[in-house]
């Protein structure tokens, strides 16, 4: 018997034992990659990295603590155990801030919620010594902007129901949540000192012209990568309340504008293209305004009674840009636009995209000749730098990105203008800068070049004369371009910092000349005293007569 029993507990362990061993090896063979993708899962934030080309983060996960009121955490009993007012007065003492009348009654209504999003964990201390059960600091995720302002209208934000909006966090929301993706940051093109460099100087010009916002764009000319792209005024991704909300509109990707005389360069390239000017030194009466039926085309004040085509772009004639684009034709006008985008919304990721005010059909002979001169079509900053870019890079558009390309990955593009024509438009840009009205814009050895543009806004019963969006599109270094550097005023006022004046060339073209000795370096480009682009085959077209 006593053997019996012994070999039954023998048996019984043997058998105990090969479950155990069968378990394990099926855990093994069948679970293993389970439990390895459940402990990276741990390993990885909530949501991925957003950086800058350089891998500076500009938006990243981390834990922080909540204060949460759970009625329900003493099961069948009363939400708290202590009056409402009572422990209403002990949280304004850890967060003076909060009202003390509101707080008793969130707690007296006995419903669940926030009393206050993200609270350090100090505070959270305090708030467990409370000994209030139903007080709960939960630690969540939550995203956190290292950077601040920086960038805002690019990067976006992550609202309390977890998801992306307006900028590169909406764009890449799935990427940026999906386990199998987010542990791999997104690099975005942005360049970190770049937009910071550009935002404090469109900040400071628009506090010397008591602008009411401004707006720029750094843009890669080979590659359409955006290295930077502000608009002002801004809001803090840390912080969405309802002044932000107002802020968040974007004035460079979203907002439509008459960029007035920085289309006409534009126009003198596709002349130039399309062979109606073959000779730079042609002259066009410029002396007395232009009759168009029963309308004028005027120039802001007499240049001269004759101008050829450099100084019809260094004195910014209308008159001169409306003549060579009536000759050029609606028809070949209006398809160089079309080629440049100009009738579609602007190509880039972000959401915000505002869609141009666009003539279809024929194109009258007046409309033609005011679209030369930048009036009558209405597009966005962006617009205007993708065009800029094709303008001087040799002639080929891309699109723009706020993606960092990777080598193999920059689109081809399309051609929009002749290489010849572009070698031309980089010397009269150039001279723009040096003899015209970009003086401003000059930084020694950095050979920029651009185009000043100031219009009026529009306005119930036709154009206010007080209300100016300025604009200089520009490029550098011209004998080489690599980027392309909009700024844009709305609203600029004549203030004793800008001689009073109002127009572009004292406030645009400012913000471009002191941006880029700041910006050059950081994108590899330094200042050579010794070069420039050749003018002497432009120069001696530049007459007394223009002056």
């Amino acid at each position: 018997m006593a053997k019996q029993r012994a070999i039954v507990i023998a048996f019984i362990f043997a058998a105990a034992t090969a479950v155990l061993v069968l378990r394990v090896g099926m855990l093994g063979l069948f679970e293993a990659d389970t439990a390895h993708a459940s402990t990276s899962s741990l390993l990885v934030p909530d949501r991925g990295e957003i950086t800058d080309r350089n891998g500076i983060p500009l938006a990243r996960d981390f834990k922080s603590y909540a204060l949460w009121f759970n009625p329900k955490a003493m099961e069948g009993g009363e939400p708290l155990t202590r009056p409402a007012g009572e422990i209403a007065a002990e949280l304004v003492k850890i967060f003076p801030d909060m009202d003390q009348a509101d707080l008793t009654r969130r707690l007296a209504s006995g419903k669940g919620q926030y009393l206050r999003r993200r609270i350090l964990p100090e505070q959270a201390n305090r708030v467990h010594a409370i000994g209030e059960p139903a007080l709960n600091p939960p630690a969540e995720p939550s995203r956190y902007y290292p950077e601040g302002t920086l960038a805002a209208h690019v990067l976006g934000y992550v609202g309390a129901d977890g998801n992306g909006h307006v900028g590169m966090e909406e764009v890449f929301d799935k990427q940026l949540t999906d386990p199998a993706t987010r542990g791999a940051p997104v690099a975005l093109a942005i360049d970190a000192r770049v937009q910071a460099a550009l935002e404090d100087e469109l900040y400071r010009v628009m506090g010397l012209a008591q602008a009411k916002g401004a707006g720029g764009i750094v843009m890669d000319v080979d590659t359409g990568e955006v290295v930077a792209l502000a608009s002002l005024p801004t809001f803090d991704p840390n912080h969405i309340d309802e002044r932000g909300m107002e802020l968040m509109f974007n004035r460079v990707t979203n907002q439509v504008y008459e960029l007035g005389s920085t289309f006409k360069p534009l126009t003198i390239a596709a002349a130039i293209d399309a062979g109606t000017i073959g000779n730079l030194a042609r002259r066009w009466p410029t002396g007395a305004p232009l009759r168009v039926g029963r309308f004028s085309i005027r120039d802001s004040h007499r240049i001269g009674a004759s101008l050829n085509v450099p100084e019809i772009l260094m004195h910014s004639s209308n008159i001169g840009t409306a003549q060579i684009a009536d000759e050029l034709g609606s028809a070949r006008m209006k398809a160089k636009m079309e080629d440049l985008g100009f009738n579609e919304r602007p190509y880039i990721e972000l959401p915000a995209r505002g869609f141009p005010i666009w003539r279809s059909g024929e194109w009258p002979r007046l409309t033609t000749m005011t679209v030369s001169y930048g009036h009558g079509v209405a597009v966005t900053p962006l617009h205007l730098a993708s065009a800029y870019a094709a303008m001087v890079n040799g002639g080929v558009w891309r699109p723009a990105t706020l993606k960092k390309l990777g080598a193999g990955e920059v689109p081809e593009g399309r051609r929009v203008f002749k290489e010849a024509t572009s070698a031309r438009m980089r010397q009269m840009l150039r001279m723009i800068v040096t003899d015209g009205t970009g003086r401003k814009a000059d930084a020694p050895g950095f050979r920029i070049g651009g185009k000043t543009g100031s219009a009026e806004k529009p306005g119930a019963g036709g154009y206010r004369r007080t209300s100016l969006i300025t604009t200089f599109a520009s490029a550098f270094p011209m004998d080489n371009p690599r980027f392309v550097v909009v700024a844009m005023m709305d609203e600029p006022q004549g203030t004793a910092a800008t001689s009073y004046q109002r127009t572009a060339a004292w406030n645009a073209a400012m913000v471009v000349g002191n941006v880029v000795p700041r910006i050059g370096p950081m994108l590899g480009v330094y200042p050579e005293a010794s070069r420039d682009i050749d003018l002497t085959d432009l120069r001696p077209l530049v007459g007394k007569e223009a002056h």
